[in-house]
């Protein structure tokens, strides 16, 4: 639609005027030259603000202006407590992370024995204190972090809260006992509920067990899954997915789609076109990491040579993280199974993807940007600081892989609408001042697997909820971000893009 410039007498005086950049909306549309006026938490103006008075006129001239980004896949539940600058996510560009993942959410849970080493995503098991989800939102409401928060709740976490043996399929009584927990987490502002199905603490649960906690979602929440096989049997996982979702009537999220293993390369042509098939009968998204490896705790039987295997953390090791596993264990002379079973409790890295399938999965129009990263490990993988200008500086720009308004689509507006966040992930007057403003021709990640930590090039400045968190090179004081609901009648994909 045409866009035209506002008047300076329509216009209340502006907070912030960010004067002279090239605007990427975050719909896919071409980008303009505009500027862009802040009033509050929202955006007032797009458009030729020359006239316009504001408290604090910034030059962003050869720069672009974005929507922040939404970090579709996150594990910084403690984070946004423990580190509220989220510099990790700041430096990058990202305004709003999404919790919760893989079946593991910090609440609601107060355990009253060890939890299993799936919970070790989130690091120190102490942060588990938290009985209900509306005690964690209350403690993210009374010390915000930096950026903004969409929060899932884990369906381990509640099995672990209800069950005393996590071998087995729950019984109707402790699916009741989740089911309540779950739907007062959905009254406290949870957006949903994700699995993680190939973790030994969720495995027994049978596909009738989910599908009865998903039943509470019902034009309520989404299905976040971190699928029961992405190898092997990553067909007939995404299948369980989708039967999930059609029984219990809610949109289905496959998180960090990926095929794993040499004999699996090249299966994303398969998996993307059953993707596409569903779509036209449900409400299915996901999302990726631009990377050839995965992250997550160590196991033992994935360490038998096949792959690389780099160590993140380990508590009765700790002098080996940021080695390989072969390494170690040449050191010590033994297997390297031996070796990993003498690190736990540990993290790794595992190399275990094909660039192919990376490129092809980022390709699919459908496919959003999560990070994936786990930020308590020692020596973590780099996409915890590189995700998100990897896939603007790497694949867009330097392989063209998509284009860059289309890459901005995929963080941005595309998330918004699948995560059901009205007013978020779009340039335009009304919408929350969640900003990004980056370099388009040096932004670039720099962490390595060697450097993990290293932040990224080329972003200027970044705002939540219309003040700056992040300018220059460094984390600012404000700590502005939310705990954020998702819609009960959230936009459909399409027309978050067409409006």
């Amino acid at each position: 639609m045409p866009r035209e410039a506002a008047r300076s007498d329509d216009l209340p005086r502006l907070d912030v005027l960010l004067r002279g950049g090239t605007v990427l909306d975050g719909t896919g549309s071409a980008p303009f030259a505009a500027d862009v006026g802040i009033l509050g938490d929202r955006i007032a103006a797009v458009g030729d603000l020359s006239a316009c008075r504001a408290g604090e006129v910034i030059d962003v001239a050869g720069r672009v202006v974005a929507p922040g980004f939404i970090d579709a896949h996150t594990h910084d539940d403690r984070a946004l407590l423990s580190s509220p600058d989220m510099l990790a996510k700041t430096s990058q560009g990202v305004t709003t992370v999404v919790t919760g993942n893989c079946g593991v959410s910090l609440a609601p849970l107060l355990p009253d024995r060890d939890p299993p080493s799936t919970f070790d995503l989130l690091g120190d098991r102490g942060w588990f204190r938290f009985g209900e989800f509306a005690d964690y939102a209350a403690a993210l409401e009374r010390q915000p972090p930096a950026v903004n928060a969409a929060c899932l709740v884990g369906h381990t976490t509640l099995r672990f809260g209800a069950m005393d043996d996590l071998g087995r399929a729950a019984n109707a009584a402790e699916i009741a006992r989740m089911r309540e927990r779950l739907w007062r987490a959905l009254e406290a502002g949870a957006i949903g509920m994700s699995s993680g199905l190939h973790y030994p603490s969720a495995r027994a649960a049978p596909t009738a067990e989910v599908v009865e906690l998903a039943k509470v979602m019902r034009g309520r929440g989404l299905y976040a899954t971190h699928m029961r096989d992405e190898a092997d049997g990553v067909e007939e996982s995404i299948e369980e997915t989708l039967a999930i979702g059609r029984e219990a009537g809610v949109p289905v999220l496959i998180s960090h789609h990926k095929v794993i293993g040499p004999q699996n390369f090249g299966r994303s042509l398969r998996t993307l076109a059953r993707i596409d098939r569903a779509r036209r009968e449900q409400t299915v998204g996901l999302d990726l990491y631009p990377y050839v490896a995965g992250s997550t705790v160590l196991d033992p039987q994935r360490c038998d040579g096949r792959m690389r295997v780099l160590v993140t953390w380990s508590k009765p090791h700790p002098e080996q993280a940021g080695r390989d596993i072969a390494a170690i264990a040449a050191e010590w002379r033994c297997p390297p199974v031996e070796a990993a079973e003498r690190l736990l409790p540990a993290g790794a890295i595992y190399f275990m993807l094909d660039e192919a399938d990376v490129r092809r999965i980022l390709a699919y129009p459908h496919t959003m940007i999560g990070s994936d990263g786990l930020p308590h490990d020692v020596h973590p993988h780099p996409r915890l600081w590189g995700t998100f200008p990897r896939v603007l500086g790497h694949y867009a720009r330097e392989l063209g892989l998509l284009s860059l308004e289309e890459a901005v689509r995929r963080m941005t507006s595309l998330p918004a609408a699948v995560l059901g966040l009205e007013g978020r992930g779009v340039v335009r007057a009304g919408a929350f001042a969640d900003l990004a403003v980056f370099d388009p021709d040096h932004i670039i990640d720099r962490a390595s697997f060697e450097h993990p930590t290293e932040p990224a090039a080329g972003i200027a400045l970044v705002m939540v909820n219309g003040e700056p968190v992040f300018a220059e090179g460094r984390p600012l004081p404000a700590r502005p971000g939310r705990v954020l609901r998702r819609s009960r009648h959230p936009v459909g994909e399409a027309a978050a893009v067409a409006s």
